[in-house]
Protein backbone atom coordinates (compact mmCIF):
# COMPACT_ATOMS: atom_id res chain seq x y z
CA UNK A 1 0.00 0.00 0.00
CA UNK A 2 1.23 3.49 -0.84
CA UNK A 3 0.98 5.55 2.33
CA UNK A 4 1.79 8.78 0.48
CA UNK A 5 -1.69 8.71 -1.03
CA UNK A 6 -3.40 8.25 2.35
CA UNK A 7 -4.15 11.88 3.03
CA UNK A 8 -5.89 12.30 -0.30
CA UNK A 9 -8.18 9.40 0.34
CA UNK A 10 -8.75 9.98 4.04
CA UNK A 11 -11.66 12.32 3.43
CA UNK A 12 -13.68 9.49 1.97
CA UNK A 13 -13.11 7.37 5.04
CA UNK A 14 -14.05 9.84 7.75
CA UNK A 15 -16.39 7.39 9.33
CA UNK A 16 -13.59 4.96 10.06
CA UNK A 17 -10.72 4.96 12.45
CA UNK A 18 -7.65 2.83 12.22
CA UNK A 19 -5.34 1.32 14.73
CA UNK A 20 -1.60 1.25 14.14
CA UNK A 21 -0.38 -1.48 11.82
CA UNK A 22 3.01 -2.05 13.19
CA UNK A 23 5.95 -0.77 15.05
CA UNK A 24 6.65 2.88 14.32
CA UNK A 25 3.55 3.43 12.25
CA UNK A 26 0.26 4.94 13.43
CA UNK A 27 -2.85 5.19 11.39
CA UNK A 28 -4.52 8.63 11.69
CA UNK A 29 -7.82 8.65 13.56
CA UNK A 30 -10.86 10.71 12.81
CA UNK A 31 -11.74 13.28 15.53
CA UNK A 32 -15.04 12.40 17.23
CA UNK A 33 -17.92 14.76 17.24
CA UNK A 34 -18.90 16.34 20.53
CA UNK A 35 -21.88 14.76 22.20
CA UNK A 36 -23.95 16.42 25.02
CA UNK A 37 -25.30 13.30 26.67
CA UNK A 38 -23.59 14.27 30.04
CA UNK A 39 -25.28 17.67 30.05
CA UNK A 40 -28.61 16.13 29.32
CA UNK A 41 -28.19 13.66 32.18
CA UNK A 42 -27.35 16.47 34.64
CA UNK A 43 -30.39 18.47 33.54
CA UNK A 44 -32.63 15.45 33.96
CA UNK A 45 -31.28 14.76 37.45
CA UNK A 46 -31.64 18.43 38.39
CA UNK A 47 -35.24 18.45 37.20
CA UNK A 48 -35.98 15.35 39.25
CA UNK A 49 -34.40 16.86 42.38
CA UNK A 50 -36.31 20.13 41.89
CA UNK A 51 -39.55 18.24 41.49
CA UNK A 52 -39.00 16.11 44.57
CA UNK A 53 -38.08 19.11 46.73
CA UNK A 54 -41.09 21.08 45.49
CA UNK A 55 -43.40 18.15 46.21
CA UNK A 56 -41.91 17.70 49.72
CA UNK A 57 -42.32 21.38 50.55
CA UNK A 58 -45.94 21.49 49.37
CA UNK A 59 -46.91 18.16 50.84
CA UNK A 60 -45.19 18.39 54.22
CA UNK A 61 -45.64 22.17 54.61
CA UNK A 62 -41.94 22.52 55.39
CA UNK A 63 -40.46 25.93 56.07
CA UNK A 64 -37.12 26.79 54.56
CA UNK A 65 -35.08 29.63 55.98
CA UNK A 66 -33.06 30.23 52.82
CA UNK A 67 -34.92 31.65 49.85
CA UNK A 68 -32.60 30.27 47.18
CA UNK A 69 -29.61 27.99 46.94
CA UNK A 70 -27.29 27.79 43.95
CA UNK A 71 -25.32 24.82 42.69
CA UNK A 72 -22.57 24.89 40.10
CA UNK A 73 -22.02 21.88 37.83
CA UNK A 74 -18.93 21.18 35.69
CA UNK A 75 -19.80 19.96 32.18
CA UNK A 76 -16.29 19.24 30.88
CA UNK A 77 -14.11 21.13 28.44
CA UNK A 78 -14.17 24.09 30.82
CA UNK A 79 -17.93 24.63 30.51
CA UNK A 80 -19.98 25.21 33.68
CA UNK A 81 -23.64 25.64 34.46
CA UNK A 82 -25.27 27.29 37.49
CA UNK A 83 -28.53 25.85 38.71
CA UNK A 84 -30.76 27.78 41.08
CA UNK A 85 -33.36 26.05 43.21
CA UNK A 86 -36.05 28.35 44.50
CA UNK A 87 -38.19 27.65 47.58
CA UNK A 88 -41.51 29.00 48.69
CA UNK A 89 -41.47 32.00 51.01
CA UNK A 90 -40.74 31.21 54.67
CA UNK A 91 -43.93 30.94 56.68
CA UNK A 92 -42.62 30.96 60.27
CA UNK A 93 -41.43 34.05 62.07
CA UNK A 94 -37.68 34.29 62.55
CA UNK A 95 -36.10 35.00 65.99
CA UNK A 96 -34.48 38.40 66.25
CA UNK A 97 -30.88 38.14 67.57
CA UNK A 98 -30.09 39.95 70.81
CA UNK A 99 -28.02 43.02 70.14
CA UNK A 100 -24.75 43.25 72.03
CA UNK A 101 -25.68 46.56 73.57
CA UNK A 102 -28.88 45.03 75.02
CA UNK A 103 -27.02 42.30 77.01
CA UNK A 104 -25.85 42.93 80.64
CA UNK A 105 -22.21 43.88 80.88
CA UNK A 106 -20.14 42.26 83.69
CA UNK A 107 -22.69 42.41 86.49
CA UNK A 108 -24.54 39.92 88.71
CA UNK A 109 -27.84 40.98 90.21
CA UNK A 110 -28.00 40.28 93.98
CA UNK A 111 -31.44 40.23 95.51
CA UNK A 112 -32.20 40.84 99.18
CA UNK A 113 -31.84 37.72 101.36
CA UNK A 114 -33.41 37.30 104.81
CA UNK A 115 -31.14 36.68 107.78
CA UNK A 116 -30.02 33.02 108.00
CA UNK A 117 -32.33 30.74 109.95
CA UNK A 118 -31.19 30.00 113.47
CA UNK A 119 -30.13 26.35 113.57
CA UNK A 120 -31.09 24.97 116.97
CA UNK A 121 -29.71 21.51 117.84
CA UNK A 122 -32.70 20.60 120.01
CA UNK A 123 -36.20 21.84 120.68
CA UNK A 124 -35.42 23.60 123.94
CA UNK A 125 -36.13 27.20 124.83
CA UNK A 126 -32.80 27.45 126.68
CA UNK A 127 -30.77 25.85 123.90
CA UNK A 128 -28.73 28.09 121.64
CA UNK A 129 -28.56 27.93 117.89
CA UNK A 130 -25.29 26.89 116.29
CA UNK A 131 -24.70 30.50 115.32
CA UNK A 132 -25.27 31.67 118.91
CA UNK A 133 -22.96 28.97 120.27
CA UNK A 134 -20.15 30.13 118.02
CA UNK A 135 -20.68 33.78 118.91
CA UNK A 136 -20.67 32.93 122.62
CA UNK A 137 -17.71 30.53 122.79
CA UNK A 138 -15.31 31.59 120.02
CA UNK A 139 -13.88 34.54 122.07
CA UNK A 140 -12.84 31.95 124.67
CA UNK A 141 -10.97 29.73 122.19
CA UNK A 142 -7.21 30.26 121.90
CA UNK A 143 -4.64 29.13 119.34
CA UNK A 144 -1.51 27.52 120.82
CA UNK A 145 1.86 27.59 119.04
CA UNK A 146 4.97 25.92 120.44
CA UNK A 147 8.65 25.98 119.52
CA UNK A 148 10.77 23.00 120.49
CA UNK A 149 14.09 21.47 119.58
CA UNK A 150 12.57 19.49 116.73
CA UNK A 151 10.62 22.35 115.17
CA UNK A 152 7.18 23.68 116.05
CA UNK A 153 3.68 22.47 116.87
CA UNK A 154 0.17 23.83 117.18
CA UNK A 155 -2.97 23.12 119.15
CA UNK A 156 -6.02 24.77 120.69
CA UNK A 157 -6.71 26.13 124.16
CA UNK A 158 -9.63 27.30 126.31
CA UNK A 159 -9.59 30.57 128.25
CA UNK A 160 -10.45 29.63 131.83
CA UNK A 161 -10.27 33.00 133.61
CA UNK A 162 -10.28 36.72 132.93
CA UNK A 163 -6.71 37.08 134.21
CA UNK A 164 -5.07 34.78 131.68
CA UNK A 165 -5.27 31.10 132.67
CA UNK A 166 -5.59 28.90 129.58
CA UNK A 167 -6.28 25.15 129.45
CA UNK A 168 -4.87 22.80 126.81
CA UNK A 169 -3.58 19.23 126.37
CA UNK A 170 -0.27 18.21 127.87
CA UNK A 171 0.86 16.63 124.59
CA UNK A 172 0.41 20.00 122.84
CA UNK A 173 3.09 21.67 124.99
CA UNK A 174 5.25 18.63 125.80
CA UNK A 175 8.96 19.47 125.41
CA UNK A 176 8.13 23.02 124.29
CA UNK A 177 10.88 25.60 124.76
CA UNK A 178 8.56 28.53 124.01
CA UNK A 179 4.76 28.68 124.06
CA UNK A 180 2.58 31.36 122.46
CA UNK A 181 -1.16 32.01 122.79
CA UNK A 182 -3.11 33.80 120.08
CA UNK A 183 -6.48 35.39 120.92
CA UNK A 184 -8.72 37.21 118.48
CA UNK A 185 -7.07 38.37 115.30
CA UNK A 186 -3.87 39.98 116.51
CA UNK A 187 -3.42 39.48 120.29
CA UNK A 188 -0.35 37.28 120.73
CA UNK A 189 1.12 36.45 124.13
CA UNK A 190 4.08 34.44 125.31
CA UNK A 191 2.81 31.90 127.82
CA UNK A 192 4.28 30.31 130.94
CA UNK A 193 3.59 26.67 131.81
CA UNK A 194 1.87 26.64 135.21
CA UNK A 195 1.67 22.87 135.40
CA UNK A 196 1.10 19.76 133.33
CA UNK A 197 -0.06 16.22 133.95
CA UNK A 198 0.95 13.64 131.37
CA UNK A 199 -1.31 10.96 132.86
CA UNK A 200 -4.51 12.90 132.18
CA UNK A 201 -3.08 14.84 129.21
CA UNK A 202 -3.92 18.20 130.80
CA UNK A 203 -1.90 21.40 131.13
CA UNK A 204 -2.48 24.96 132.32
CA UNK A 205 -0.81 28.03 130.81
CA UNK A 206 -0.66 31.62 132.06
CA UNK A 207 -0.45 34.76 129.95
CA UNK A 208 -0.13 38.37 131.11
CA UNK A 209 -3.57 39.66 130.13
CA UNK A 210 -6.68 41.02 131.79
CA UNK A 211 -10.33 41.28 130.85
CA UNK A 212 -10.42 38.08 128.80
CA UNK A 213 -13.66 36.21 128.05
CA UNK A 214 -13.61 32.94 130.01
CA UNK A 215 -15.57 29.93 128.81
CA UNK A 216 -18.60 28.69 130.71
CA UNK A 217 -18.18 25.09 131.87
CA UNK A 218 -21.06 22.61 132.13
CA UNK A 219 -21.70 19.28 133.88
CA UNK A 220 -20.44 16.45 131.67
CA UNK A 221 -21.98 13.85 134.00
CA UNK A 222 -25.48 14.58 132.66
CA UNK A 223 -24.54 13.86 129.03
CA UNK A 224 -26.49 11.21 127.16
CA UNK A 225 -25.68 9.41 123.94
CA UNK A 226 -27.27 11.43 121.14
CA UNK A 227 -26.83 14.86 122.75
CA UNK A 228 -25.85 17.55 120.24
CA UNK A 229 -22.31 18.92 120.59
CA UNK A 230 -19.94 21.14 118.63
CA UNK A 231 -16.16 21.54 118.60
CA UNK A 232 -14.21 24.72 117.91
CA UNK A 233 -10.48 24.71 117.20
CA UNK A 234 -7.62 24.87 114.73
CA UNK A 235 -7.70 21.69 112.63
CA UNK A 236 -4.35 21.13 110.92
CA UNK A 237 -2.96 24.38 112.36
CA UNK A 238 -3.64 28.09 112.67
CA UNK A 239 -4.37 28.50 108.97
CA UNK A 240 -7.84 27.08 109.67
CA UNK A 241 -8.19 28.55 113.15
CA UNK A 242 -11.63 29.02 114.61
CA UNK A 243 -13.24 26.14 112.70
CA UNK A 244 -16.50 24.81 114.16
CA UNK A 245 -17.80 21.30 113.53
CA UNK A 246 -20.96 19.72 114.90
CA UNK A 247 -22.08 16.24 115.83
CA UNK A 248 -23.47 14.21 118.70
CA UNK A 249 -22.22 12.36 121.75
CA UNK A 250 -21.52 8.92 120.29
CA UNK A 251 -20.63 7.24 123.59
CA UNK A 252 -19.84 8.10 127.18
CA UNK A 253 -17.36 6.54 129.64
CA UNK A 254 -15.30 5.12 126.79
CA UNK A 255 -12.16 3.49 128.29
CA UNK A 256 -9.16 3.81 125.98
CA UNK A 257 -5.42 3.34 126.29
CA UNK A 258 -3.57 6.48 125.25
CA UNK A 259 0.22 6.14 125.10
CA UNK A 260 0.19 3.59 127.89
CA UNK A 261 -2.31 5.56 130.01
CA UNK A 262 -5.86 4.39 130.63
CA UNK A 263 -8.36 7.21 130.10
CA UNK A 264 -12.15 7.44 130.33
CA UNK A 265 -13.39 9.72 127.57
CA UNK A 266 -16.41 11.12 125.74
CA UNK A 267 -16.71 9.81 122.18
CA UNK A 268 -18.11 12.12 119.49
CA UNK A 269 -18.55 12.17 115.73
CA UNK A 270 -17.87 15.93 115.55
CA UNK A 271 -14.90 16.21 113.18
CA UNK A 272 -11.60 16.45 115.10
CA UNK A 273 -8.17 16.64 113.50
CA UNK A 274 -4.60 17.38 114.47
CA UNK A 275 -4.69 20.91 115.87
CA UNK A 276 -8.06 20.49 117.61
CA UNK A 277 -6.26 19.04 120.64
CA UNK A 278 -6.92 21.07 123.77
CA UNK A 279 -9.98 22.79 122.33
CA UNK A 280 -13.54 22.74 123.71
CA UNK A 281 -16.32 20.23 123.15
CA UNK A 282 -19.48 22.28 123.72
CA UNK A 283 -23.09 21.35 124.50
CA UNK A 284 -26.21 23.00 123.05
CA UNK A 285 -26.19 25.63 125.82
CA UNK A 286 -22.77 26.96 124.89
CA UNK A 287 -21.07 25.25 127.85
CA UNK A 288 -17.73 23.46 127.61
CA UNK A 289 -18.32 19.87 128.70
CA UNK A 290 -15.11 18.29 127.36
CA UNK A 291 -11.53 19.00 126.31
CA UNK A 292 -10.75 17.45 122.94
CA UNK A 293 -7.75 15.18 123.24
CA UNK A 294 -7.45 12.70 120.40
CA UNK A 295 -8.81 11.30 117.17
CA UNK A 296 -8.85 7.56 116.62
CA UNK A 297 -6.63 6.56 113.71
CA UNK A 298 -6.86 3.44 111.64
CA UNK A 299 -3.81 1.75 113.17
CA UNK A 300 -5.61 1.42 116.54
CA UNK A 301 -7.75 -1.41 115.16
CA UNK A 302 -6.91 -1.89 111.46
CA UNK A 303 -5.33 -0.19 108.49
CA UNK A 304 -8.67 1.24 107.37
CA UNK A 305 -9.30 4.98 107.22
CA UNK A 306 -11.24 6.05 110.31
CA UNK A 307 -13.61 9.02 110.38
CA UNK A 308 -16.07 10.29 112.99
CA UNK A 309 -14.22 8.89 116.01
CA UNK A 310 -13.06 11.75 118.23
CA UNK A 311 -12.58 11.81 121.99
CA UNK A 312 -12.68 14.43 124.73
CA UNK A 313 -11.78 14.50 128.43
CA UNK A 314 -14.98 15.02 130.50
CA UNK A 315 -14.77 18.36 132.25
CA UNK A 316 -15.93 16.92 135.59
CA UNK A 317 -12.91 14.59 135.56
CA UNK A 318 -10.58 17.38 134.45
CA UNK A 319 -11.65 19.90 137.11
CA UNK A 320 -9.75 18.48 140.15
CA UNK A 321 -6.63 17.98 138.00
CA UNK A 322 -6.78 21.54 136.68
CA UNK A 323 -7.36 22.95 140.15
CA UNK A 324 -4.25 21.20 141.49
CA UNK A 325 -2.16 22.27 138.52
CA UNK A 326 -3.12 25.89 139.19
CA UNK A 327 -2.61 25.74 142.95
CA UNK A 328 0.67 23.78 143.11
CA UNK A 329 1.84 23.05 139.57
CA UNK A 330 1.42 19.27 139.82
CA UNK A 331 -1.14 16.64 140.80
CA UNK A 332 -0.76 15.15 144.26
CA UNK A 333 -0.49 11.38 144.41
CA UNK A 334 1.15 10.94 141.02
CA UNK A 335 3.97 8.48 141.85
CA UNK A 336 7.59 9.18 141.01
CA UNK A 337 10.91 7.55 141.85
CA UNK A 338 12.48 10.99 141.80
CA UNK A 339 14.83 10.56 138.85
CA UNK A 340 15.41 11.77 135.34
CA UNK A 341 16.31 9.05 132.90
CA UNK A 342 16.43 7.63 129.38
CA UNK A 343 16.28 4.26 127.69
CA UNK A 344 19.60 2.46 127.26
CA UNK A 345 19.72 1.98 123.50
CA UNK A 346 21.29 -1.00 121.75
CA UNK A 347 24.45 0.90 120.77
CA UNK A 348 25.11 1.91 124.38
CA UNK A 349 24.49 -1.65 125.52
CA UNK A 350 27.09 -2.99 123.08
CA UNK A 351 29.67 -0.23 123.56
CA UNK A 352 29.50 0.05 127.37
CA UNK A 353 28.45 -3.56 128.07
CA UNK A 354 25.22 -2.44 129.76
CA UNK A 355 21.97 -4.39 130.25
CA UNK A 356 18.67 -3.12 128.81
CA UNK A 357 16.90 -0.77 131.19
CA UNK A 358 16.64 2.90 132.19
CA UNK A 359 19.81 4.98 132.61
CA UNK A 360 19.60 7.43 135.52
CA UNK A 361 20.67 10.88 134.28
CA UNK A 362 19.56 12.97 137.29
CA UNK A 363 18.17 12.58 140.82
CA UNK A 364 15.76 14.77 142.78
CA UNK A 365 17.53 15.65 146.04
CA UNK A 366 14.25 15.70 148.00
CA UNK A 367 13.43 12.12 146.97
CA UNK A 368 13.86 8.95 148.97
CA UNK A 369 15.84 7.49 146.06
CA UNK A 370 18.52 10.14 146.67
CA UNK A 371 18.58 9.29 150.37
CA UNK A 372 18.96 5.59 149.61
CA UNK A 373 22.04 6.19 147.46
CA UNK A 374 20.92 6.08 143.83
CA UNK A 375 23.49 7.72 141.57
CA UNK A 376 23.72 9.00 138.03
CA UNK A 377 24.66 6.34 135.47
CA UNK A 378 22.88 3.63 137.45
CA UNK A 379 20.71 1.41 135.25
CA UNK A 380 17.27 0.41 136.62
CA UNK A 381 16.48 -3.06 135.28
CA UNK A 382 13.54 -3.98 137.56
CA UNK A 383 10.75 -2.03 139.28
CA UNK A 384 9.27 -3.98 142.20
CA UNK A 385 9.91 -7.29 140.46
CA UNK A 386 8.79 -6.11 136.97
CA UNK A 387 11.46 -6.21 134.26
CA UNK A 388 11.81 -2.83 132.52
CA UNK A 389 13.79 -2.46 129.29
CA UNK A 390 12.75 1.11 128.40
CA UNK A 391 11.60 4.37 129.97
CA UNK A 392 8.07 3.83 128.65
CA UNK A 393 7.87 0.46 130.37
CA UNK A 394 9.11 1.98 133.63
CA UNK A 395 6.50 4.78 133.50
CA UNK A 396 3.69 2.32 132.68
CA UNK A 397 4.56 0.08 135.63
CA UNK A 398 5.16 3.03 137.99
CA UNK A 399 1.77 4.61 137.21
CA UNK A 400 0.09 1.56 138.68
CA UNK A 401 1.28 2.64 142.13
CA UNK A 402 0.62 5.68 144.33
CA UNK A 403 2.87 8.23 145.93
CA UNK A 404 3.92 7.03 149.40
CA UNK A 405 4.13 3.36 148.49
CA UNK A 406 7.38 1.46 148.98
CA UNK A 407 8.93 -0.47 146.06
CA UNK A 408 12.16 -2.36 145.40
CA UNK A 409 14.42 -1.29 142.53
CA UNK A 410 17.04 -3.55 140.98
CA UNK A 411 20.08 -1.50 139.93
CA UNK A 412 23.03 -2.36 137.67
CA UNK A 413 26.23 -0.52 138.64
CA UNK A 414 29.85 -1.34 137.84
CA UNK A 415 29.06 -4.83 136.50
CA UNK A 416 27.13 -5.67 139.67
CA UNK A 417 23.44 -5.70 140.59
CA UNK A 418 22.04 -4.05 143.73
CA UNK A 419 18.66 -3.69 145.44
CA UNK A 420 17.25 -0.41 146.72
CA UNK A 421 14.00 -0.18 148.69
CA UNK A 422 12.55 3.32 148.24
CA UNK A 423 9.33 5.24 148.89
CA UNK A 424 7.65 6.84 145.86
CA UNK A 425 7.18 10.62 145.98
CA UNK A 426 4.83 13.07 144.26
CA UNK A 427 5.65 13.77 140.64
CA UNK A 428 6.06 17.52 140.85
CA UNK A 429 7.12 18.05 137.24
CA UNK A 430 6.41 16.00 134.12
CA UNK A 431 10.12 15.32 133.47
CA UNK A 432 10.63 13.68 136.87
CA UNK A 433 9.90 9.93 136.82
Amino acid sequence: MNYDDWDARSESYEQYSYKPYGSGYNAPQKKKRKRHTGLLAVLVILALITGIVSWAVNFLDLTVEKEADSLTFSLGDGETMEAVAEYPEQQTQKMSPVKAQDAPKGSVDITDTPRSVENRPVEDAQALSLQQIYEKVSPSVASISCINAGGSGTGTGIVMSKDGYVITNYHVIDNAQQIYVLLGEHDRYEAELVGGDETTDLAVLKIEAQGLTPAQFGDSDVLRVGDAVVAIGDPLGTQLRGTMTDGIVSAINRDLNMSGRQMTLIQTNAALNSGNSGGPLINCYGQVIGINTMKMSGDHFSNATVEGLGFAIPITQAKPILDELISQGYVSGRPAIGIQGQTVDLRAQLFYHLPSGVLVTGILEDSDAFEKGLEENDVIVQFDGHDVSSLDELVTVKNGYEAGQSVRLTIYRGRNYYYADITLVDQITPDIY
